[in-house]
């Protein structure tokens, strides 16, 4: 079972939208202005997109659509908290879907994309034509504290120390508010060591054999990241407890693929299993050599099949529409 990205490829138009008051957002396009429409929702929250992204779409087939969300990437204000919600990014992906005259899309996205996007065809599924999802994640309390409190440090406690190592022994108690007090408060060299941590903490963790991972990060790409996703965690992403899962019924129509590593040590495949159980139509392949990247040979193998399987649907009719 092997799987390659497609060739390299620029965008064929890209733009900077204003969405508010603030935030600009950075969107491009790549791939066939006929093919398929499919929207790409990148993770973190506050990781923003990258030339690889690109890579996931055949060119001659797909019309892919990517955009940093607000304070990420290419957008503007950089690492923002300000008017940055989990609903203030739905609105914007309609804003940008209206913008570029698309009626119906596919939206794909791993991790806190899945996130995003399950919030996003919950609340407009008229819009989309079905989903390919990675990695769920649900942006539930229990989640959030498997990842920094008391799941993900069973499986790696040299990293887990490292990552905990800055704080108090009172601050362990409660490290996602410990982290999120250090990204928002003091001089930027303090932010930014805080979000290195944080960084090199996710990078360890990500796959199912792990790798060296240097630096990781850049100090602004490292800052975007840990500042927003500490912001969202802390908020509980302004949903309701389950809120996704509950939900679930209004997308039961459409057609969903989700690829899951079952080692994923980051977004355990316990969420992935609720949502294929909460969605009866929905195939699941659990990734046996796999974590949570994207790019473990598996998973990409995965996510490319799911693409193909969709390709085209964007065009039917709406079965939420049919008598």
């Amino acid at each position: 079972m092997t799987a390659r990205l497609h060739p390299e490829v620029e965008p064929y138009a890209s733009g900077l939208l204003m969405v508010s008051g603030q935030h600009r957002l950075y969107w491009e396009q790549v791939g066939n202005p006929r093919g398929e429409p499919v929207l790409f929702l990148h993770g973190g929250p506050g990781g923003g997109c990258s030339p690889w992204n690109r890579r996931l779409f055949d060119p001659q087939l797909d019309r892919a659509v990517l955009f940093d969300q607000r304070g990420c990437g290419r957008s503007t204000p950089h690492a923002s908290l300000r008017e940055n919600t989990t609903w203030h990014l739905c609105a914007d992906i309609e804003r940008l879907r209206q913008h570029l005259g698309i009626e119906r899309w596919l939206v794909f996205g791993g991790s806190w994309g899945s996130t995003l996007a399950l919030a996003y065809a919950e609340q407009h599924p008229e819009r989309v034509a079905g989903l390919i999802l990675r990695g769920v994640f649900c942006a539930t309390r229990d989640e959030v504290r498997w990842f920094y409190q008391d799941g993900t440090r069973h499986l790696f406690p040299d990293a887990y120390e490292a990552f905990v190592e800055p704080l108090t022994a009172a601050e362990r108690g409660d490290v996602l508010t410990a982290y999120h007090r250090r990204l928002t408060r003091g001089p930027r060299r303090d932010q930014v060591q805080a979000a290195r941590n944080w960084t090199m903490w996710e990078v360890a963790t990500s796959r199912l054999r792990p790798e060296a991972v240097g630096s990781a990060f850049s100090d602004g790409l490292a800052l975007q990241l840990a500042r927003i996703e500490a912001h969202y965690f802390v908020h509980d992403s302004w949903l309701r407890p389950d809120q996704l899962i509950e939900d679930a019924g209004r997308i039961a129509h459409l057609p969903c693929h989700i690829v899951q590593g079952r080692y994923d040590a980051i977004c355990p495949p316990s969420t992935a299993w609720r949502l294929h159980r909460a969605l009866p139509g929905s195939e699941l392949t659990l990734v046996d050599d796999a974590g949570h990247a994207a790019l473990e040979p598996g998973t990409l193998y995965g996510l490319l099949v799911a693409l193909a399987a969709l390709r085209g649907w964007s065009t039917r009719p709406s079965p939420a529409s049919r008598p």
